[in-house]
């Protein structure tokens, strides 16, 4: 037995924290809401963000980031992608020197164009990081249904920790050592949801869907690889898995939120009113930062932040990308 904290009690967080109980750890789940650190403890359901899943019954909620992380072996990382940095200075002081973190929030710092893992390895230096990237709902994970992710890190034991810590006989983790690859694949994807979710909205069909999950994967690779990835990782589970899930799958947020950006409601209004987070909103901002300071042309990030920041139209959107110059898939 493991003792575990998870900082992050979105629908994600408790998922994975509900996994580590039913693992048989010893599992503290931190959660910024009151009423949700009160629901876990006294009736085992968080009902604000994974209501209707019965929790684990030894699974404790804490609303002290510090208090949930001390003694921890494993501490794993579930806040949103533009809190972590925050969240990771308050959870500090609790986590111990060898304790092992795993980064499960996906997404790309919108001031520093920072990798997740590299968030939390700057504000807790010295500690083993693992990335945790796949092809996960919460909802499925949490009502175990067959899942597999990868765990990527540059310590090969720790990265095997993690792995050991979290596969059960429903959910499978994998190793990687291309934490950089695993990452770049669980953000962009993300915005490749919105823009399918877009098309959605337009009412175009399969073609355009598959066309944009393609080429979509082909700008994820050109900008992971421009930044150290190995192109080999966007084959794999935290690359086309991911990215197949979150572009077609009724319970995406992302392609949700593009949804409604395609049918003429602005971001502000298809933003408001959600308690769970759209990370491809703020990663198309960092998304498009980082491809302009790498040189790398990214034509569909490029339209999805045009259609998101710059009020251009979704339908000429899609048009400007129909009426690019031609030119040979392998190169493009």
């Amino acid at each position: 037995m493991t003792r575990c904290a998870v900082i992050g009690a979105g629908a994600w967080g408790t998922a994975i924290a509900d996994l580590l109980a039913r693992n048989g750890h010893e599992v503290v789940l931190w959660a910024h809401e009151p009423d949700v650190v009160a629901a876990v403890n006294a009736r085992h359901e968080n009902e604000r963000f994974l209501r209707g899943v019965a929790l684990h019954p030894a699974l404790r909620a804490s609303g002290d980031p510090a208090e949930a992380a001390r003694g921890a072996a494993l501490v794993c990382f579930v806040a949103p992608s533009h809190v972590l940095r925050a969240v990771a200075k308050r959870v500090a002081p609790g986590v111990g020197a060898s304790a092992d973190c795993v980064v499960a929030t996906k997404g790309i710092e919108r001031e520093t164009l920072a990798l997740m893992t590299d968030v939390v390895a700057a504000e807790l230096p010295g500690r083993p990081v693992i990335a945790l990237s796949g092809p996960t709902f919460a909802a499925e994970v949490a009502a175990r249904q067959p899942t597999a992710v990868v765990a990527a890190s540059r310590d090969h034991e720790a990265a095997r920790r993690a792995q050991r810590a979290l596969s059960s006989d429903s959910f499978r983790a994998y190793t990687s050592d291309d934490v950089v690859g695993v990452e770049m694949g669980g953000a962009l994807k993300n915005v490749i949801a919105v823009a399918t979710g877009i098309a959605e909205g337009l009412g175009l069909g399969y073609n355009p869907r598959a066309a944009l999950i393609t080429r979509g994967l082909a700008e994820i690779t050109r900008l992971g690889v421009a930044c150290g990835a190995k192109p080999l990782t966007f084959m794999g589970l935290a690359g086309m898995g991911d990215l197949v899930l979150t572009c077609t799958g009724a319970l995406s947020r992302n392609r949700a939120v593009g949804l409604e950006i395609g049918k003429g409601v602005p971001l502000e209004q298809a933003l408001a009113g959600r308690d769970t987070v759209a990370e491809g909103v703020v990663t198309t901002q960092s998304a498009h930062a980082l491809a302009r300071r790498e040189g790398i042309e990214m034509p569909i990030i490029a339209a999805v932040h045009g259609i998101l920041f710059e009020r251009q139209a979704p339908r000429a959107a899609i048009t400007a990308l129909m009426t690019r110059e031609l030119r040979a898939e392998r190169d493009a």
